[in-house]
């Protein structure tokens, strides 16, 4: 299993500084919708404080959470990746505070530091992977369950 990363301590410090000259300090009431699923992704959010929680639209009557973050968690990656549409839905499930980051400066800035680029990319694709990992493991126990008749 791959292990969790936070973004910001990923990034060796002089990368770090130069990416957190972008941070806008932001906060979030609990229970606030913070993106939906196929909205515009124009942004990203590290956390500083507080929990999110990923969701997923199974019905018209139903959510499904896929993944709660907290302190030092990357929030949003589908600013990365056209078509730059949210994949998940996210809803602070208490206060939040989080540094807030303008995907258009961040990818201005890795286009005039490619070795910048390269470990935001990389390090994006590190929690993005351990994401997956745990999106599989929520799927086969609902899988479980269901098959139990628990569901």
């Amino acid at each position: 299993m791959t292990k969790a990363i936070k973004l910001l301590t990923a990034l060796p410090p002089p990368q770090r500084q130069r990416l957190m000259t972008l941070a806008r300090e932001v906060s979030f009431s609990e229970d606030t919708r913070i993106f939906e699923a196929g909205g515009a992704a124009d942004r990203f959010w590290v956390i500083r404080s507080g929990a999110v929680s990923l969701d997923q639209q199974v019905n018209s009557l139903q959510r499904v959470t896929v993944a709660s973050l907290g302190a030092g968690d990357l929030l949003g990656w589908s600013w990365l990746f056209p078509p730059y549409t949210w994949d998940f839905g996210a809803v602070a499930f208490s206060p939040v505070r989080a540094y807030e980051f303008d995907a258009r400066a961040v990818l201005a800035l890795c286009e005039e530091d490619p070795e910048l680029g390269m470990m935001l990319v990389r390090n994006v694709a590190e929690v993005l992977a351990h994401r997956l990992e745990m999106t599989r493991g929520k799927l086969m126990e609902q899988y479980t369950l269901h098959r139990r008749g628990a569901l």
